[in-house]
């Protein structure tokens, strides 16, 4: 992936500028600048595929590569007229940053104004600071979320906790999942980021400061540990939560006890109330329990509080993906207990 530097330079067509920046943080892996109503330049920054280079290519803007490594990152120092710069930054020089990955350097935020480096923050601040707010926010089964546009602040003073120049609540469709909510959310908070600088330069906008409360919820990072399913502590409900919330990154990944080789499960779905109330397909009731339902083409395991979780498809160690008939016909015999079940852990 690359990031790029966009030197500012003035536009004829203003307008038509403003617009080409309202997918910030859809499909971008760069740094650009480039002027807003003729006054304010703009830096965006995204971790993607660099779909922003071309539009500077296209608007004739010079284009700088920033070094890949972390540690070079540190040391880098952007072109003119970013750097060097006044005791007193220009009021006219803007920072953004957009799901960029990384957290920006000392050296670097001190070019700029601090009213004048933002960041634009998939979540309704002060809710789900950190990393990763859109998996948080569809693991907790929120039904709403947001995007802000804030003040970044040096590291010492905390992440994601500067001031809130604006911010628009986003309603989370049922059944969505992070890639579904990361599209709608970064469409926008492209949309939100230009209606800020439009009212920054016409000094129709001022900065709030985020309230916190003891029970304020976070996002960290999603780690390995997250993907493993805990089938006693877990409902069916949360798993699928899980799946829809991770699983482009890391696939829910679980061991069988029989044979204590790891199993992926892929395209999750609750079928509790059904299964419940079937007469034909019985699951004791043991957390982790799972067998074959051919009326619903997938493999059923029991989670906590009864419910039950429905696999489509599953992976084997060192296996490739397969419907979960497939799997299971593929289970040897001794591998099945005396009920005709296999059992996770």
């Amino acid at each position: 992936m690359q990031k790029v530097l966009k030197a500012t330079q003035r536009r004829d067509k203003d307008d038509s500028n403003i617009s080409r920046y309202r997918r910030l943080g859809t499909d971008m892996d760069c740094y650009a600048s480039g002027s807003v109503g003729g006054k304010a330049s703009v830096r965006t920054v995204h971790l993607r595929t660099a779909h922003l280079k071309l539009i500077g290519e296209n608007l004739d803007l010079p284009v700088h590569t920033i070094p890949h490594e972390k540690g070079d990152f540190k040391q880098w120092k952007p072109p003119s007229p970013f750097y060097p710069t006044p005791s007193i930054p220009p009021s006219n020089h803007l920072l953004v940053t957009a799901s960029f990955g990384r957290i920006l350097p000392r050296s670097l935020l001190q070019l700029f104004h601090p009213s004048r480096r933002l960041n634009v923050h998939p979540s309704l601040l002060p809710k789900y600071r950190g990393p990763a707010p859109i998996q948080h926010a569809i693991l907790n089964g929120e039904k709403e979320t947001g995007v802000c546009v804030i003040e970044m602040l040096e590291r010492a003073k905390g992440i994601d906790t500067g001031d809130i120049w604006g911010l628009k609540s986003v309603p989370i469709p049922e059944n969505s999942t992070f890639l579904t909510l990361r599209e709608k959310l970064a469409r926008e908070g492209g949309d939100l980021l230009v209606s800020v600088l439009r009212d920054m330069l016409s000094k129709t906008v001022a900065s709030i400061p985020q309230i916190v409360s003891p029970n304020t919820p976070t996002a960290p990072l999603v780690t390995a540990s997250l993907c493993r399913p805990e089938f006693d502590k877990q409902t069916a409900c949360e798993l699928v939560r899980l799946d829809r919330a991770i699983s482009h990154q890391k696939p829910i990944t679980t061991l069988m006890f029989q044979s204590d080789r790891s199993v992926q499960l892929h395209k999750l779905f609750d079928v509790t109330p059904s299964i419940d109330s079937s007469e034909d397909f019985k699951l004791p009731e043991t957390p982790g329990v799972a067998r074959y339902d051919p009326s619903k083409k997938a493999v059923l395991v029991r989670c906590a509080n009864g419910s039950v979780l429905g696999v489509s498809n599953l992976k084997s160690q060192d296996r490739k993906l397969v419907p979960a008939k497939e799997w299971w016909n593929g289970i040897p015999k001794e591998w099945k207990e005396m009920d005709g079940c296999v059992h996770f852990v």
